[in-house]
Order: structure tokens, then C-alpha cells, then sequence
């Protein structure tokens, strides 16, 4: 009997710890991979609570349907080990990154590719088991990516952090005013969306975050202007700085001030794309929403489509890579509290 080793939620707000159990054998369509990489993502932390932040003292409970023990991570990449009698015995033994926003498959979001909408969905790390472990078991060979000459450290964070910075930076592709660009929160996802933005607009690329560190890092990777918004008068600066504010702008954090911070900042007909999930509530009203002509999208994690568009745009070597850190698999409860402490700068990528 083979063993397979996970990093395992055994109790909601409790320590992950190691579980051993017998490794799946795919069925049908399933294919095995052999886990080589799997970053850390701050969705990871929001599971391991049990709920996300409403704001005003509400929690969303995010454990029902969920059963103990389970693996988080979805950040996967990994080589092919074993796959159903459905499967090609040729995948055996490929290197492949794991897109792991999978649907149901028969819903008329599934059906349209949007499975990232799909509310009977398995996504591998949030509603079946995912990559902080030695093997994951994949639904259909179909979510498996070539990514070589990709670092495979590069390849895992795409399939999140990449493909929901590609995808919150794609819905301003196609605005008509396109003066600026302002990217708020450079943990992972903001970092990635820094790399992809200098690759996808023309325009110069300002950032805002709260840690002198993390503003450092974007400047070293290519952003324009970084801005502290704790910094006294910081807003009537950047108004003035860029003649009426910001035409685009993605908040990356997700929270009450990160997204008051990109209403005061956002130029009149401008667009907010929120992607981040630090939580909170957000309020705005209705008549400065309407004077100021401006458009809030809320966005969380791409298609299939999308995954497979931003790797091809990976491969032919047009996207910088961004910091990552590599740490040992067993280490992962270690570098959850460093994420939720705010001590990480970039993504951690955890190696078996």
C-alpha cells in the first residue's frame, strides 16, 4: 500500500498537522500527480478560520459541506503519476500545472466555461482535497497545463495568484481612457499583477501599499510610483500628481480602507476592479457613486480559458517572475502565521 502525506486542517482555527492515509487510485477521467510544488495563498488562511469577515462584527461561514480532515492548497504543480482507465497512459510522467477552479460540469456556468462561478464546485484546496500534500487527485486530465521552460516555482503560482491577477487586470483591457494605472496591495496576487501589468498596458504602473518593504520590492519590479496611503495628504497628492486621479485602478487587499483608498483616488469615469479578500464591509454614496461616473467590479480567480492564455503568455517570456520564497511542505503552518502576520513579501512556494 502506498502512503500519501498531507498538511492537514483537522479543526477549524487550530494548527494544520500531518496526515497519513492510503494514496487514491484515479478512476475514469481522474489523473494522480505527484505534488512537486504548491504555493501558499491568503485564501488559505480564510479556510483555516472557518469563515471570511464580513465586516460589522459578520462572519460568513465557510464550513459547511466541508469534512475533516482536510488538505488545503491550490496553487499545484507536479508531475503526472497515475491516471484513469479514460486517460492517456502518455500524460504518465509529465511535469504540469494544476488549474484548480473546477465546476461541476453540467451547470450553465460550467457549460459557458465559467466554472469559476459554478456553486457546486470542486475546487481542488477549498472543496476537495488540494496540493499540501505528497499526491493530489485530479477530476479530468483536461485542468493539466504544460508550463516548460516555465521555473516550476512559476508555474504553480500561476494557476492563482496568476490567473486572478490576469483576469482582474483583463477587465480593464478594453477601457476607452486608459491615462494610468493603480495597483493597491502587493502581497502575492499584487505582485504577480504588477509583473502581467507591465505586459498588458502601456501606461505607467503606480502601486500603494501599507509596508515600506513590499513598495520597495515593486519599485526593484518595474512600478512607476509607490504610494504609503497612510502618508498625511496623500490622496490630494495623487490627485494632483496625476490631474484628476486614477483611470484604472485593482485593489488587490480587498478591504474598508484599501477600497476607500481607491474611491478617494479613482478619476471621474473611472473603473475599481476589487480582487483582494482581506473582508469588511464597504459603503458608498449613491450620489458620489453617480457624480463621479464610476464602475466597481468585484472579481475572484479566472476561467480555464484564462489560466491556459496567461501560460501561453508566460512561455513566451513576456511576464517577469516575481519574489517567491521556497520552504519545505512540512514547514507550511509556520509560514500561514508569518502570511497572516504580514511578514511575507511576495509568494511562498512550498517543495516536497
Amino acid at each position: 500500500m502506498v502512503l500519501m502525506r498531507r498538511q492537514s486542517l483537522v479543526k477549524f482555527d487550530a494548527p494544520l498537522c500531518e496526515t497519513i492515509v492510503e494514496t487514491p487510485k484515479p478512476t475514469t477521467k481522474e489523473v494522480l500527480v505527484r505534488v512537486e510544488r504548491c504555493g501558499l495563498c491568503h485564501s488559505d488562511l480564510h479556510i483555516q478560520d472557518g469563515y471570511a469577515d464580513l465586516g460589522g462584527g459578520k462572519k460568513l461561514d465557510t464550513t459547511r459541506g466541508m469534512t475533516l480532515p482536510f488538505t488545503l492548497g491550490h496553487e499545484i504543480a507536479g508531475i503526472v503519476e497515475e491516471v484513469g482507465p479514460d486517460v492517456s497512459k502518455d500524460l504518465i510522467g509529465t511535469r504540469k500545472a494544476v488549474f484548480p477552479w473546477i465546476g461541476c460540469g453540467q451547470c450553465r456556468d460550467c457549460r459557458n466555461g465559467d466554472e469559476n462561478l459554478c456553486v457546486k464546485q470542486r475546487f481542488l484546496g477549498v472543496a476537495i482535497d488540494g496540493g499540501f500534500a505528497s499526491h493530489v487527485l485530479v477530476p479530468d486530465a483536461r485542468y493539466l497545463l504544460d508550463y516548460d521552460p516555465l521555473p516550476v516555482n512559476q508555474a504553480a503560482t500561476l494557476m492563482c495568484s496568476g490567473v486572478t491577477a490576469y483576469g482582474a487586470l483583463k477587465r480593464l483591457v478594453d477601457r476607452p481612457r486608459q491615462r494610468n494605472l493603480l495597483l493597491i496591495g502587493l502581497g502575492g496576487v499584487g505582485m504577480m499583477g504588477l509583473a502581467f501589468a507591465q505586459a498588458m498596458f502601456k501606461q505607467k504602473i503606480s502601486v500603494a501599499d501599507l509596508s515600506p518593504a513590499a513598495r520597495e520590492a515593486a519599485l526593484k519590479n518595474g512600478a512607476d510610483v509607490a504610494y504609503d496611503p497612510a502618508e498625511p495628504d496623500v490622496v490630494k497628492r495623487i490627485i494632483k500628481e496625476t490631474e484628476g486621479g486614477f483611470d484604472e485602478i485593482v485593489d488587490f487587499a480587498g478591504n474598508e480602507k484599501s477600497m476607500a483608498f481607491a474611491v478617494s483616488t479613482v478619476a471621474r469615469g473611472g473603473k475599481i476592479v476589487v480582487s483582494g479578500l482581506m473582508g469588511g464591509n464597504f459603503s458608498l454614496p449613491m450620489v458620489q457613486w453617480i457624480y463621479k461616473r464610476m464602475t466597481i467590479e468585484g472579481f475572484m480567480v479566472g476561467t480555464l480559458a484564462e489560466a491556459q492564455e496567461l501560460m501561453a503568455l508566460a512561455r513566451s517570456g513576456k511576464i517577469k517572475p516575481t519574489p517567491t520564497r521556497e520552504e519545505p511542505m512540512s514547514d507550511v503552518q509556520k509560514w500561514i502565521d508569518a502570511l497572516r502576520a504580514g511578514k511575507v513579501v511576495g509568494r511562498i512556494v512550498l517543495k516536497n
